[in-house]
């Protein structure tokens, strides 16, 4: 029990400070920590996501780091793919699911690491700073 409280303050932290947690450090530590079905690891870390969101998205709204307008157009196709990536992972043997988890991780690693796409990056007016009373 005390390990899935550890986990969840882990990936809040992580949540809050670089924008993950969800799928990058939930998942894995469900899979090895808890040993759930890749499957349950994938169910749980959507449902921990919307409340851990909310709480980061909050801080960062009032330090003035959300474009809402972006976040708005982002969330339309978010909620769309959401739909088609559960209905496909639900179809997927756990297997499958699970390698193509890690060359994702993989994939991803690598181009922070060397910012492959760092020339892709859509430039947008800087949001407005300090929302909230501190």
């Amino acid at each position: 029990m005390i390990n899935l409280v550890i986990v969840g303050v882990v990936a809040g932290v992580l949540s809050g400070l670089l924008g993950i947690g969800g799928g990058v450090i939930l998942v894995p530590a469900l899979l090895l920590l808890v040993r759930l079905t890749i499957h349950e690891a994938i169910g749980v870390s959507l449902a921990v996501i919307v409340p851990t969101a909310l709480a980061g998205v909050l801080r960062h709204y009032c330090a003035g780091n959300v474009d809402l307008k972006l976040a708005a157009l982002v969330a339309v196709g978010g909620v769309v793919g959401a739909l088609i990536g559960a209905s496909l992972a639900n179809y997927l043997p756990a297997q499958t699911l699970k390698k193509i988890f890690a060359v994702f991780l993989i994939i991803i690693g690598l181009n922070i690491l060397f910012g492959w796409t760092s020339s892709l990056s859509v430039n947008h007016a800087d949001v407005s700073r300090e929302r909230c009373e501190q």
